[in-house]
């Protein structure tokens, strides 16, 4: 089993909190890691695991070891047994570890019967840092960060990602409340998939989809409740030039959005007009995502002023405002890092960092030109355990 940064911000969490729900897209590697901790696993999308459960109450009241429920949002009827038994005894923490497909938004049982009892993690697909030295960061921009589509062994992709797709499609959306049929929810991710990195515009994509703003809205709101897709608010500062208040739409993984964009390998992903918005997406959700691994409380956002001064990803984290600009290239300039120090300016950065494909990173803690893996060595060096 590859380590998983998350590892320890979990152990912490558990034993601060009497349950703990870690949340992230299927496939991602929850159950592994989950049954890694405790061998009193119940998967309640199981009719009979259910049942078991059922039965076995009494017993799972008094476990003094870790009892790890999967898709927990399967089976309602199990969060008031859980408040119930929590409360019961308040001083016991690392009792119950939920993990769900969906986010905490969608899983309204967590919040309203767990609220103040539970800790939420979110665990990603493989990071580009947790992954084996021999694994190319191209090949894990391509391929995205699942453990089966391809990434490790290849020849998974894209094949693995159509039918990881297909299945939530037909399956899991419809599942979790979406109202969507089928065919317009395939629709809409292929008109997602064309959008990507681009400003979020509703009206424009239910013009095409013959939906309204509203309908495309709310589906969105359960493809970003499924890990597919993030609206990266705007960041707002006190600026006089006019700032662009929409959000900006990223595919949390890049082999997914590879797949629906039928990118088949690394040659034909270079080729693509959209293959700038790509790298930028697969930063930006590289660093979020080892944020949330790593466990320091921030916030992500993205920066446009109307004089088409722009950063891709602006970080609010430990009292601070850094600046990350991507740029898909092996040599960027002395003039590219000026331009994110001329936008940076504006929202006060302390600082500023530049990401591109460089094999000579250079700089400081304040200001630096890096490659993916120089800056993820460097992230985890600042907030790792």
């Amino acid at each position: 089993m590859l380590d998983r940064l998350v590892h320890p911000a979990l152990l912490r969490r558990l034993d601060a909190t009497p349950a703990a729900a870690l949340v992230g897209p299927r496939q991602a590697g929850k159950t592994t890691l989950a049954r890694s901790l405790s061998p009193v696993y119940y998967d309640l999308e199981l009719e009979t695991e259910r049942l078991r459960l059922d039965l076995d109450w009494p017993r799972i009241e008094q476990e003094q070891r870790l009892v790890v429920l999967d898709e927990a949002q399967a089976w309602p009827e199990v969060f008031p047994r859980l408040r119930a038994a929590i409360d019961n005894d308040r001083q016991r923490n690392g009792r119950f570890l939920l993990l769900g497909s969906v986010s905490p938004a969608l899983m309204h049982q967590v919040s309203e019967s767990l609220a103040g009892r539970l800790a939420l993690i979110e665990l990603t697909p493989l990071l580009w840092c947790e992954l084996p030295s021999d694994v190319e960061q191209n090949r894990r921009w391509l391929c995205g960060g699942f453990p089966d589509g391809g990434v490790l062994t290849g020849g998974a992709f894209p094949q693995w990602q159509r039918d990881y797709l297909a299945l939530l499609v037909q399956r899991d959306l419809p599942n979790w409340g979406l109202p969507s049929r089928p065919q317009v929810t395939e629709r809409l991710l292929r008109m997602l998939a064309a959008s990507n990195g681009q400003t979020w515009n509703a009206s424009k994509i239910g013009q095409s989809l013959g939906l309204s703003y509203h309908t495309v809205n709310t589906y969105t709101d359960y493809l970003t409740g499924a890990f597919l897709v993030r609206l990266l608010p705007p960041f707002e500062s006190n600026v006089r030039k006019r700032v662009k208040r929409s959000p900006k739409l990223h595919w949390r993984d890049s082999g997914l959005l590879h797949a629906v964009l039928q990118v088949p390998d690394q040659r034909s992903l270079l080729s693509q007009p959209s293959v700038g918005a790509s790298w930028e997406s697969f930063v930006a959700e590289q660093t979020l995502g080892l944020l949330a691994a790593l466990g320091p409380a921030h916030a992500g956002y993205h920066f446009r002023a109307g004089d088409r001064n722009e950063i891709d990803l602006v970080l609010e984290i430990d009292g601070e405002v850094w600046a990350i600009e991507s740029k898909l290239t092996t040599s960027p300039s002395p003039h590219d890092l000026a331009r994110l120090d001329r936008s940076a300016e504006l929202i006060g950065a302390s600082r500023r960092f530049l990401v591109s494909q460089t094999p000579v990173p250079g700089g400081d803690d304040n200001r630096a030109s890096h490659n993916l893996g120089t800056f993820s060595r460097w992230l985890v060096e600042r907030f790792g355990a």
